[in-house]
């Protein structure tokens, strides 16, 4: 019978939705394990790369399954978004319609890959069931004292009169319409996410996620121990807050430099001759996002005016520059150029004072374990800790300023002045203010009959219905927020929903959460790793203080897919653009279009860049276990792969040879079975169990081929490999299950092979009949010798004696000791 994946692919995938094998009672008694893929953005179309996180997922469920375990596994949609605005603008379609289009298509390749989800706990964060509740915690928060308006600049396009994401600004300019892209500060709606920030960082060691990931949400959040200090200035009757996590060099600061937005900017410059000049560079600087401010040059202006350094009592001159920013510490710093590199650089450049005050090496140079303190009268050879308590003491004692904890973290910005999202429940009436809508009446609706350009602002502005309300306080005329929430808000407790997806009275099963929460294993791209990861836990929190949820972190373990790479092509005579791969012909191995060589590229699979493999294309021609096989085989799946379409090839000559030993094994009479056999599928179950439970899919499909191997080969001698072939499927399963499942039933076992029991190695039947034990002379390999397993050291003994190439080593010298280190080595001292 010739394997025909298609045939036996589209069974058994109708076969298990016929079944409902992935759903899960979830009051069911046992061994609960809650496991999720980050749920996906519906774009229409997955590729391979894509394939790397949601079947590594799917191999794990089956394995958990056939471990007896009630393993959850559900799926869902990050529905809203900014992509399906741009669909709607680019396609002339809706994007509610372009967006459920996309879904279904998705919800189609998972079953092609013969991926198992509980669908009767789907949710789609764009419908109104979902969002409904999104808009309840809102309101909550808003009760805590959580969410609250406040001004944030945000990118501003004059001609479209519409908020850009950072996304939407190419070189400076709006990718729309190509308008010059200027900065505005807005009124906008906060979540508090800096009240919970020492929580946030505190727990970060006890989660069991990678280290980079909790290095990078520890940097995000930013916490330091430190001092504000106000620096007076006479000329305006005022003082200046800086924030420094070294108040021991304070001596040493010669000027100081303010955030171009700072608010007591405008007073400082005002009578500056350079004021006009001052103001376009402030402008130009705004304008630019933090990221193009920190990567740029070190750019100033001095602003006409001096502080008093209150320990020195000088005046010195205070500058603005472009790499301070007003959301780190206070907008202003305290410049120490000789012990901080890029005070240093600032005051080269623009000739300022630059005084040591750590003793030790060269300028800029500070030394917190060894300096000690020069040039400080106060503080004159203590080492960092003790003057650091000392000029901090000092400084309050003064009243001039506080020891303090502060965060680089900023409040969660949830304003979206975009139509595809969830529409903040807030009302603004002239009599009662800010009025949030009443619970009962939610959800407020996204209305669907939206003129829909992309420009001229927020299309929920434009349409009345939703505009004009009632206020629920006085009932009074009232007008709607038409901003949207970030699409974080929506995966930041969706995890929670699936518990209870269709529930209309509450956001979650309080009993259902306390039982599966947290979520087992997390698994998705390091993408996420500080901004959903860090809202997720933020809202965790805040559920867990009002009293919803037992558990603070969402997610006990994560796990961080690597990317597939493809080589791509690009064309230098069209500025380097992406070329699609049907267009690329070879000529002496070497890539062409319309004559011109081509620049090969290997890169993260990206349809921009035309370098993704389609999966349908894959499946149709190798089959979707093919696919899994080799996706999970490819290397280790935390790393970086390289796709290559001779590597699937040999995937689907290894499930080959596994399809075409079962008919080997069906006309075979019953024979005596191997003691090699058994003893390699015994290590072979002890290894793929060890290595998926370590996510080391690849190593243990290569012990699998091993005992494809084996198998083959006692076969071939004519052994019954009946059980051990029974039990290559079983272990086979979760990486290619239609295969298996198909060749489960050839066999006359039972349905399904996802519900028979995973094997367990016996200790007793993995263990060679014979050991190695390595020979050395003084140290040094010398030989080997095979002794019967268990090793008796009489035995071993007397094999090292006469063993011809160890008496080698030995002939004609003194043998002083001999040690022995059991089971693995002896050692032979000779002089």
């Amino acid at each position: 019978m010739v394997y025909d994946p298609k045939v036996i692919e589209e069974k058994w995938q109708r076969a298990w939705a016929d079944a409902r094998v992935a759903e899960v009672d979830l009051n069911k008694p046992g061994d609960k394990y809650y496991m999720l893929n980050m749920f996906p953005y519906p774009s229409g179309d997955l590729h391979v790369g894509h394939g790397r996180n949601y079947i590594l997922g799917d191999a794990l469920f089956r394995y958990l399954r056939m471990q007896g375990r009630v393993a959850l596994n559900p799926m869902g949609w990050d529905a809203f978004g900014l992509p399906a605005e741009n669909a709607a603008i680019k396609r002339g379609i809706h994007p509610r319609d372009w967006t459920l289009s996309n879904i279904k298509r998705e919800k189609k390749q998972f079953e092609r890959w013969g991926i198992l989800y509980d669908w009767s706990k789907e949710i789609a964060s764009c419908h109104p069931g979902y969002y409904k509740w999104n808009q309840w915690l809102f309101i909550q928060l808003y009760k805590r004292g959580l969410a609250y308006r406040g001004k944030a600049p945000v990118n501003w396009c004059p001609t479209d009169q519409t908020v850009l994401a950072n996304e939407q600004v190419i070189d400076g300019r709006c990718e729309r319409c190509g308008s010059e892209v200027v900065q505005r500060e807005l009124e906008q709606w906060f979540l508090k996410i800096t009240e919970y920030a020492d929580r946030l960082d505190a727990a970060l060691d006890s989660l069991d996620w990678p280290e980079k990931v909790k290095v990078m949400q520890r940097n995000w959040i930013g916490r330091s121990v430190g001092v504000d200090v106000e620096f007076p200035v006479p000329a305006l009757g005022k003082s200046i807050r800086i924030f420094t996590t070294r108040p021991d060099t304070i001596y040493g600061a010669t000027f100081m430099v303010l955030a171009p937005e700072h608010p007591i900017v405008p007073e400082l410059i005002a009578k500056s001759p350079q004021r006009a000049e001052i103001e376009r560079w402030i402008a130009a600087v705004r304008n630019q996002s933090a990221l193009e401010r920190q990567e740029a040059g070190k750019e100033g202006f001095f602003t006409g005016e001096h502080a008093i350094n209150p320990f020195t009592s000088e005046k010195i001159p205070i500058w603005l520059g472009n790499f301070v920013l007003m959301q780190y510490g206070t907008g202003a710093i305290m410049a120490v150029p000789g012990h901080d590199e890029r005070d240093f650089d600032f005051a080269k450049q623009y000739a300022l004072e630059i005084r040591r005050v750590v003793d030790g090496g060269d300028l800029p140079y500070v030394d917190k374990e060894n300096g000690v303190a020069v040039n400080s009268p106060l503080i004159n050879g203590l080492k960092y800790p003790q003057a650091f308590e000392k000029i901090a003491d000092e400084i309050e004692r003064r009243g001039i300023g506080k020891k303090i904890v502060r965060y680089r973290l900023r409040d969660w910005l949830i304003s979206r002045q975009r139509y595809w999202g969830t529409p903040i429940p807030a009302l603004y009436c002239d009599k009662d203010g800010i009025v949030l809508e009443q619970e009962d009446r939610l959800p407020v609706v996204l209305p669907l009959d939206v003129p829909f350009t992309g420009r001229e602002g927020n299309p929920l502005a434009k349409v009345p219905e939703f505009v004009n309300a009632k206020c629920p306080k006085c009932g009074g005329p009232a007008r709607r927020e038409t901003d949207t929430m970030d699409t974080f808000v929506d995966s930041s407790w969706y995890y929670l929903r699936y518990l209870s997806p269709r529930d209309d009275k509450r956001i979650f099963d309080t009993k259902l959460a306390n039982r599966w929460m947290p979520v087992d294993q997390y698994i998705g791209g390091i993408e996420h790793a500080i901004l959903h990861l860090l809202y997720a836990r933020f809202i965790c929190r805040t559920l867990h203080d009002m009293g919803l949820v037992n558990v603070e972190e969402p997610f006990g373990r994560l796990f961080n897919q690597g990317m597939i790479t493809k080589e791509g092509f690009r064309d230098p005579s069209c500025n380097n653009a992406w070329v699609p791969l049907s267009e690329v012909e070879f000529r002496d191995r070497k890539p062409y279009r319309k004559g011109v060589e081509l620049i090969a590229e290997v890169g993260k699979m990206s349809k921009s860049r035309f370098n993704v493999v389609p999966p349908d294309e894959l499946i149709e021609r190798y089959g979707a276990d093919t696919e899994r096989v080799y996706t999970l085989f490819i290397a280790p799946p935390d790393k970086e792969a390289a796709w290559s379409d001779e590597g699937v090839v040999g995937a689907y000559r290894f499930l080959g040879r596994v399809w075409n030993m079962a008919d080997v094994i069906r006309s075979r009479e019953n024979g005596e079975e191997s003691p090699t056999l058994v003893r390699k599928t015994h290590q072979t179950i002890a290894a793929v169990t060890q290595r998926i439970e370590r996510f080391e899919f690849n190593t243990a499909i290569s012990a699998l081929m091993e005992l494809s191997n084996a198998i083959g080969e006692a076969a071939a001698s004519g052994a019954d490999v009946r059980e051990s072939y029974s039990v290559l499927l079983q272990l086979l399963h979760p990486f290619a299950p239609h295969i298996t499942e198909e060749l489960w039933e050839m066999l006359g076992k039972e349905r399904f092979i996802l519900t028979s029991k995973w094997p367990v190695a016996d200790p007793s039947l993995m263990q060679e009949d014979v050991v190695t034990i390595v020979v050395q002379v003084n140290g040094k390999l010398r030989g080997h010798v095979e002794v019967p397993n268990p090793p008796v050291e009489e035995q071993v003994m007397a094999a090292v004696k006469s063993n011809d190439k160890v008496q080698q080593w030995v002939s004609g010298k003194q043998i002083v000791k001999t040690i022995y280190v059991p089971g693995k080595l002896v050692n032979v001292v000779a002089r």
